[in-house]
């Protein structure tokens, strides 16, 4: 027997869109069968979600397995027992509770969510069309199946309506919870000019708004403009192109990801999409969406100009909603502050994790760092010495196989783009500020021997 094979199971994270490759379960759908060791991994084998190679996974704490035969159903506890409240069903809601759990399999872990808590892998929406995934195939785990493994109760559907951190209490539209701790993991939400009815636009930052727009899609071609032309635009936009529908992208930018990459990768993205077929309007300000009494959409932008699709999609950025944090008196800067190793708030006995929160000022969008911060959160919340969260600026891989991009570091607006060691269809790029580089950029593939093509 090999050495080898009596080492415990490993888990891996993609530095770029979060997914783990997990040794005990494999990959079967890219030819990795269960058992796979990650260094009997071939190296050109990809992400099987964003494309990256294994040379951009990094070992990752295994935070809890098993099942609690215990847990109680969901919703069947008394509403005022004590112990951790996780506001928020999503990913980051999910992995705080699970690093808590494989610190203390008897502390009571509540999570409250305004969705019905399945849990699903994010950044599988933005590629979920042109892979023929139905709302069936995107859930992992149902909310009582995961409740249940790992002793959770779990109250879904269940909106927070207020805070009293001086009592330790949430008020919810289930009753009263109380708190030893509190976790903030409500995510962010779309930011919608006025000029986007919030009813007359799909937004896909969830799963319920992309189940909705599935079922519109679902069955026939489609004309779907999609309104922001930034990452999850573009990547929005390949999707449902390679579903078979007819998209036209629209941003008030001249070029697409402009603010992320040069003007010349930029504008090579687009070439390649509108290859595909899209439609790009560039400096494009939407004035209004009118609503047809064939169910179809008119838009009217700025200059008078209207076009008439089948659904909108709305990718104007996010935003933190600030009314729970402030009203828990926390402090509040483009998302609830943490500190950047521990993850606590301005309040002692309040924590706060992934989309929601900021540091230096700055939100922190990115699937990427959820799980390190729940192994320093938890480790903190239990009383436990820990190194602590080490952030840093992700990598950021846009999942756009007609011509992917991987950035490195966080590009300013004050910095020069140099292009460097380009061939063919392969782009390569720096940005420099001053004497610091503070970006480099990938853009296209190589062929086989690593040279652009």
């Amino acid at each position: 027997m090999n050495a080898r094979d009596t080492l415990p199971w490993r888990r891996f994270l993609c530095r770029a869109c979060g997914l783990i490759y997990d040794e005990e379960l494999g990959d079967e759908d890219s030819g990795l069968a269960p058992g796979t060791r990650f260094e009997d991994i071939p190296d050109d084998w990809e992400c099987p979600l964003c494309g990256v190679t294994k040379a951009d996974f990094e070992p990752c704490e295994a935070i809890v397995s098993g099942d609690f035969a215990g847990a109680p159903e969901t919703g069947s506890s008394a509403p005022n027992d004590v112990g951790v409240v996780i506001i928020g069903g999503g990913i980051a809601g999910w992995t705080a509770a699970e690093a808590v759990r494989a610190l203390d399999r008897d502390v009571a872990i509540t999570l409250v969510t305004a969705c019905k808590g399945d849990r699903f892998h994010k950044p599988e929406i933005s590629v979920a069309f042109s892979r023929g995934l139905t709302p069936g195939d995107m859930i992992r785990d149902s909310a009582s199946v995961a409740a249940r493994r790992l002793g959770v109760r779990i109250l879904p559907e269940t909106f927070v309506v207020g805070i009293s951190s001086r009592l330790h209490r949430l008020r919810t539209t289930r009753g009263t919870l109380r708190y030893t701790k509190l976790v903030f993991a409500q995510g962010a939400r779309p930011a919608l000019p006025a000029s986007l009815p919030a009813h007359l636009c799909w937004r896909v930052n969830d799963f319920a708004g992309w189940e909705g727009l599935h079922a519109r899609l679902e069955g026939g071609t489609r004309h779907v403009a999609v309104i922001g032309a930034g990452m999850i635009g573009v990547e929005l936009t390949e999707d449902f192109l390679g579903a078979g529908h007819a998209v036209t992208l629209i941003d008030q930018n001249r070029e697409p990801l402009t603010g992320l990459v040069p003007p010349f990768v930029a504008q090579r993205l687009r070439y390649e999409f509108e290859t595909l077929g899209c439609c790009f309007y560039g400096s494009t300000r939407v004035a209004r969406i009118e609503q047809l009494p064939d169910g179809r959409k008119r838009i009217v932008t700025g200059s008078g100009e209207s076009l008439t699709v089948d659904e909108v999609v709305a990718a104007t950025g996010l935003k933190t909603d600030p009314r729970l944090a402030q009203g828990a008196g926390l402090a509040f800067d483009n998302g609830v502050v943490v500190d950047p190793r521990t993850m606590q708030t301005s309040d002692a006995d309040i924590y706060a994790i992934g989309d929601c929160i900021s540091i230096d000022g700055a939100p922190c969008r990115f699937i990427e760092p959820i799980a390190r911060q729940a192994v320093a959160l938890a480790h903190h919340i239990m009383g436990h010495a820990h190194a602590g969260y080490e952030h840093g600026t992700p990598v950021v891989r846009l999942k756009t196989r007609a011509f992917p991009i991987v950035v490195h570091g966080l590009p300013c607006a004050d910095g020069v783009w140099r292009e460097t060691k380009s061939s063919g269809r392969r782009i390569v790029a720096e940005q420099w500020r001053g004497t610091v580089r503070v970006a480099h950029l990938t853009a296209g593939r190589p062929n086989a021997s690593g040279k652009g093509v």
